[in-house]
């Protein structure tokens, strides 16, 4: 198991992380990009504690999302199955388990700070934390993405699930964009992934 998680996560964050998951009984699957997750964690019916992980992600957004999950599991453990699933209980036991890691053996001496701030109050994702999910991106395989914060006003994209969108303005922190076919306006965070597409 050290092995496989070895070609996943910073070498120096394994031998923990192998620890909490032999403490928590975790049966962990590496599974195929998921588009709406990066993780999931649940008990099964066998009361087995299952938590899966995207293999497509960075080792960084990897150990990040292992422990996310494993955070769920042991908060329910701890102030039972009630809790809110990024309520406050688990937001302390996130930010407890977490920080161990934030260490410079670790992680690029770029996101500890990033880290460091987003995890005095962690969200239910670390995508809506723009600054940090931006500066995790940097270090995925398939680099060449599009973020809607980038292209031009007035410009058409397409997202993952093949809506087509014109780019229409900034609304305090995310941009409003307007669906082709609909008309519907949406908005959507600065590290949105988009596909510019060229219109002649």
């Amino acid at each position: 198991m050290s092995d496989t998680l070895a070609k996943y996560i910073p070498e120096h964050a394994v031998k923990p992380v192998f620890d909490l998951i032999v403490t928590n009984q975790v049966h962990l699957k590496i599974v195929n990009e998921r588009q709406t997750r990066h993780g999931d964690y649940r008990r099964g019916p066998s009361g087995k504690h299952e938590i899966t992980v995207n293999a497509s992600l960075n080792k960084y957004r990897f150990l990040i999302t292992l422990i996310h999950e494993i955070a769920h599991l042991v908060a329910f453990e701890k102030f039972g199955r009630n809790i809110k699933p990024h309520g406050n209980e688990w937001k302390y036991t996130f930010q407890r388990l977490m920080v161990p890691f934030i260490r410079p053996e670790i992680f690029p001496g770029q996101i500890l700070p990033l880290l460091a701030r987003h995890f005095k109050n962690p969200s239910a994702s670390s995508d809506t934390d723009t600054t940090l999910s931006l500066a995790l991106k940097q270090y995925d395989k398939d680099n060449d993405k599009s973020y809607v914060f980038e292209i031009p006003y007035g410009s058409i994209f397409r997202i993952k699930n093949g809506k087509v969108f014109k780019k229409l303005a900034v609304r305090t922190k995310r941009f409003e964009c307007i669906e082709i076919s609909s008309g519907k306006t949406y908005l959507f965070n600065p590290n949105a992934e988009v596909e510019l597409i060229n219109v002649q």
